[in-house]
């Protein structure tokens, strides 16, 4: 039984667009999804797993045919027949990928600008961001004089915004919940303005519009959180801010994804996303624990402090072998 080529092609068509809309939509390739912006960006993946597979069928496709078709016959030293200018071919396979490339351009370009993305900060000043380090025998020093002196003005350049903002019909609202996020090898570092609270873990509630707003102490950092489908580069200097909405409980990955040093593998934290109530318990828990800390404190000057001594109030949060720190103490070794 022959049939046309014509009903051929359609049927091979048909069975090329079933599978590549299945398995575009059922790949598992990404993790879970815990952000409200997150499922933009799954379908704009999804799009293209279906375009790569359709492609990848078609492509690889005709190639197995014709080696199979066209193969050398035994005995048959002949040349094959030639063949020049297939001007409708030509113009297929440059238009279909033209149009391809220029389709997923406008589609990603309607993503990133409702995520917010085409101007994350307004081009306004994105605010100082403290510094996290703890400097060992460090002191501000300043220049005594009778006559007060007026401090200079420095007025914020105005840069090209960096990151992923607020989508557009949440510009002119203020995010539920702000956290300055420094990198430096090789740790993040989350500190909350509004409770005074810092931690090596980012927590944020549930639903809530959070914002981060990140930096760089030392060398290029990139923030990346994969269930959120979100990274952001930190750059020494300048400031970026990434916006978006937890819609997950759970316990998720943040990960530098530039490299930044020896121990850049090792520059991990965790992101929790708590009910608002356990949010709010969790904001309690650390400002009652850093009043604790702060009373008992001593000033002391920590440059005459020996590298044992310094380091032992540190043991549990750094975990650090307390045989190990012995060896630090000026007195290990004396008899």
């Amino acid at each position: 039984m022959n049939i046309p080529s014509s009903i051929l092609t359609m049927l091979v068509g048909i069975g090329v667009t079933l599978i590549s809309l299945w398995y575009g939509q059922n790949h598992g390739l990404m993790p879970i999804a815990a952000s409200a912006q997150a499922s933009q960006i799954d379908g704009l993946f999804n799009t293209m797993m279906t375009l790569s597979i359709g492609l990848f069928i078609l492509v690889h496709g005709v190639i197995v045919v014709a080696v199979i078709k066209y193969r050398r016959r035994e005995g048959d030293n002949t040349d094959g027949p030639a063949w020049h200018d297939n001007f409708p071919l030509e113009i297929l396979w440059t238009a279909l990928p033209a149009v391809i490339i220029l389709g997923i351009g406008v589609y990603s370009f309607e993503i990133y600008n409702s995520m917010g993305g085409l101007d994350p900060m307004g081009n306004h000043d994105h605010g100082t961001m403290q510094s996290h380090s703890k400097m060992r025998g460090s002191a501000i020093a300043g220049t005594l004089s009778d006559t007060p002196q007026k401090a200079p003005q420095i007025q914020p350049e105005k840069q090209i915004a960096l990151g992923v903002g607020a989508a557009p019909e949440n510009e002119e609202k203020p995010a539920d919940l702000v956290v300055n996020v420094m990198g430096l090898q090789y740790a993040w570092i989350f500190s909350y303005p509004e409770s005074g609270v810092s931690s090596g873990e980012l927590h944020m509630p549930l639903n809530g519009d959070v914002q981060l707003n990140l930096a760089a102490q030392d060398v290029l950092h990139a923030f990346w959180m994969p269930e959120f489908r979100l990274k952001q580069d930190a750059i020494p200097g300048r400031g970026s801010e990434l916006r978006f909405i937890p819609n997950k409980v759970g316990e998720y990955r943040i990960v530098c994804a530039e490299l930044c040093g020896a121990y850049h593998g090792a520059m991990k934290a965790v992101a929790f996303v708590h009910t608002p109530e356990d949010f709010d318990s969790w904001v309690k828990e650390q400002q009652v624990a850093s009043a604790q800390n702060l009373e008992q404190a001593v000033a002391i000057n920590p440059e005459k402090m020996s590298d044992g001594e310094f380091l032992a109030p540190y043991v549990r949060e750094i975990k650090i072998n307390p045989e190990s720190l012995e060896q630090l103490h000026p007195t290990h070794h004396k008899k």
